[in-house]
């Protein structure tokens, strides 16, 4: 039996539901009993609680109760996270069993320290699925060392790190991260790389002429710029207000270039806040789209940004990426030159680096995309490509299904 928790699952569209709902339901395909643990509520929508217990798609979902202050400020934020850590213990409690295998997902943080005891204790094997690093991430956006006395912070570190060397394996996103964790005194045999991944299938490219979502928007005969997803404390947008400055100043001769913000988070509310102060008008906010209008809305950008602080590189992986190459669409990653995501574009040529808070290089990069439109079709059809060879969700379930059947053969050869 594989055990799935995590605070947030299908219908919910956030990008760790997504992720987990993704591969619950693919391995389920595939033959293996899955049950989740999760919580009622959706993302962006508190106070319509989802049910207590159903059946989809063959995955037997457990949705525990927890309290519902949601994300306006940190005490409520943390009543939530620790009503979620008693209840999903004690459903997991009542579920595990000797020989299943109990992959816990990183929402909310710290999850391993609450799974691990527990999957000892039941004889259950456990895998933390690492989609960000905690401590280490509220750290550097402010609400770890320059919130909590330093002591706080150490002790979360100290059963943080516990939990990882207890687990049977640790799946990061990428090389930056498994680095990070091997500098954590991980063995190498409990770490794993399996990239995040898009679904091939249900985001496909759309021509411009053929998407109702750019007439929808406004958009035909534009160059347009997109942002889809999270815009959150992990993120910057200070290139990307440059840029907007620079490109709006531009000579007549410069092609009609437009933004488009798909999505929400943290610093949404700010980037519109200072857009409208210095009275810049060719951008346009749009909330998340549900996951049936993906394909349109990550084609009506011709280009899209991706974005990073340096100081995040291996403890974040931007999932973002992965849905713009399945749209086959040039991604500019903005942050470190070596980071995981711009190691893929650079390598592949899917795109450009620009670096953070260079609001001038960022607009010569989209400018130049601008005015070469074979160029933005070329680096799509290798983005498409890369997409379907390796990025995409059947070849994550592939590598997901061989790493289960280790650990089962390790499992066998100990007992």
């Amino acid at each position: 039996m594989l055990i799935f928790v995590n605070r947030y699952f299908y219908p919910d569209h956030s990008a760790t539901s997504q992720m987990s709902s993704d591969l619950a339901f693919g391995l389920r395909a595939r033959g293996h009993d899955v049950r989740v643990i999760a919580s009622r509520l959706r993302y962006d929508a508190p106070e319509d609680p989802l049910p207590a217990h159903e059946t989809v798609g063959g995955v037997e979902l457990f949705r525990v109760w927890t309290s519902r202050f949601g994300r306006g400020n940190l005490i409520g934020r943390a009543i939530d996270y620790a009503t979620f850590y008693l209840s999903a213990a004690w459903r997991l409690l009542r579920l595990a069993r000797a020989g299943d295998i109990v992959i816990a997902e990183t929402d909310p943080p710290m999850l391993s320290v609450i799974v691990a005891p527990i999957a000892y204790w039941r004889g259950a094997l456990l895998v933390n699925w690492l989609q960000d690093l905690f401590p280490e991430v509220a750290a550097s956006v402010g609400l770890g060392r320059r919130r909590l006395p330093p002591f706080v912070y150490g002790g979360l570190h100290m059963l943080r790190n516990a939990s990882l060397r207890s687990a049977a394996m640790n799946v990061a996103l990428g090389e930056k991260m498994s680095e990070r964790l091997s500098s954590l005194g991980l063995a190498s045999d409990r770490i794993a790389v399996i990239p995040n991944w898009a679904d091939a299938e249900l985001i496909r490219p759309v021509a411009p002429k053929d998407n109702p979502a750019r007439k929808e928007w406004g958009l035909d005969g534009a160059f347009v710029v997109g942002y889809s997803g999270n815009l959150g404390r992990a993120h910057d947008y200070r290139a990307m207000l440059g840029a907007i400055e620079r490109l709006n100043e531009a000579s007549s001769e410069t092609p009609i270039i437009r933004w488009l913000f798909i999505g929400g988070g943290a610093l949404y509310d700010a980037l519109a806040r200072e857009l409208r102060a210095k009275g810049l008008q060719d951008v346009l906010f749009a909330p998340y789209q549900p996951r049936e209008r993906l394909s349109e809305s990550l084609s009506t950008a011709d280009v899209h940004l991706v974005c990073l602080r340096p100081d995040l590189e291996g403890a974040v992986v931007p999932s973002k990426f992965y849905g713009v190459a399945a749209a086959g669409r040039p991604t500019i990653f903005i942050g470190d030159f070596d980071g995981e995501i711009a190691r893929i574009v650079r390598r592949d040529d899917l795109g450009c680096v620009a670096p953070q808070g260079d609001g001038e290089q960022l607009a010569a990069q989209i400018l130049a995309l601008a005015r070469d439109p074979d160029r933005c079709r070329d680096i799509g059809e290798r983005a498409r490509r890369l997409c379907v060879e390796k990025l995409d969700k059947r070849v994550a379930l592939d590598r997901w299904e061989r790493l289960l059947e280790r650990l089962s053969s390790r499992r066998c050869g100990g007992a």
